[in-house]
């Protein structure tokens, strides 16, 4: 018998690729997404295959409606744009706060059996430490870093006091295709990719020597399916990276080798809340999940342009 999912968030760029690999492992595939930020043209070649249900994570009585029936939750919706969170804590907090303390409790009211949660390591902060490993204390420099944390919490808590199976997933810095360029909630490869596209300068925040862990949209899709389906996976919290890291000056200079250009970036005043250095362990996921990272920074980068270029 086929198992249900939801997806919230599934209209976004992490989400759709989801529900793509779940409708291709033969799940039955609900998506809640208020498209904020999302888009139904995410979804263009599945949507004759899903039930998209238009909804805000802030709307308890319409996750419970919509969680009905259903045996794995992946919780993605959230507001991701670290400096808004900056600016506007407390609206932010109803989302990212709030909005996943309504996913526990409606997922455990309808008789889920997992709730996947997307955590982010940009809970590790600016800790000297590396890499970054799952036992660290968390050092926030953000409200958005503090709220992922107190997802986490939540997920703990559900998982050992109700018996809601609850798995953490912290992602590093997550590209690949359907990232918006135009917005300024996308990742820097989509920034830059669009940006060296169009023959424009970038802009880099910082002295670019900055170090990020580059994970692929397929390795984190990777990630989640495992996280489901795990047994014992559960009542943990997970890194999910590639170990390998990228200044955002070589990450320019390889999207220009890869499209022939030749144009020095224009430096800017680092933004309040980033983070200098980040870069993953992935033991725990490896031993616990058999995650294994297969998407080369090369390749993943050269097949994100693609998506671009085709666009």
């Amino acid at each position: 018998m086929k198992q249900n999912i939801l997806i919230t968030g599934g209209a976004g760029f992490i989400g759709s690729h989801i529900a793509e690999k779940t409708l291709e492992n033969n799940y039955n595939v609900r998506i809640f997404d208020n498209l904020s930020t999302g888009k139904l043209s995410n979804l263009d070649t599945i949507k004759d295959h899903i039930e998209f249900i238009k909804g805000d994570i802030r709307d308890y009585d319409h996750l419970k409606k919509s969680f009905q029936g259903c045996d794995i939750i992946f919780h993605e919706a959230a507001e991701v744009f670290v400096p808004r969170t900056v600016k506007d804590p407390i609206e932010t907090s109803m989302i990212n706060d709030i909005g996943t303390l309504n996913v526990f409790e409606a997922a455990r009211q309808c008789g889920v059996q997992r709730v996947v949660f997307a955590s982010s390591c940009a809970i590790y902060g600016d800790a000297p430490q590396l890499p970054k490993v799952e036992t660290m204390l968390p050092r926030p420099k953000s409200p958005y870093a503090a709220q992922k944390i107190m997802g986490e919490y939540y997920a703990k808590l559900y998982n050992d006091l109700y018996q809601l199976e609850t798995v953490c997933l912290r992602y590093f810095n997550v590209y690949g295709p359907r990232q918006d360029p135009s917005s300024p909630y996308s990742g820097v490869i989509s920034i830059f990719l669009t940006k060296a596209i169009n023959n424009e300068q970038p802009i880099i925040y910082g002295d670019g020597n900055q170090n990020r862990d580059f994970v692929n949209v397929k390795d984190v899709v990777q990630a989640n399916m495992l996280a489901a389906t795990q047994t014992g996976a559960n009542g943990n919290v997970y890194n999910v990276g590639t170990g390998k890291t990228v200044s955002i000056n070589a990450l320019w200079e390889n999207v220009c080798k890869l499209t022939g250009i030749s144009l020095s970036p224009t430096y800017e005043p680092f933004r309040s809340g980033d983070i200098l250095a980040s870069v993953s362990d992935i033991r725990h996921a490896i031993q616990k999940l058999s995650y294994s990272p297969s998407i080369s920074f090369e390749e993943g980068l050269k097949e994100t342009l693609e998506w671009y270029q085709c666009k």
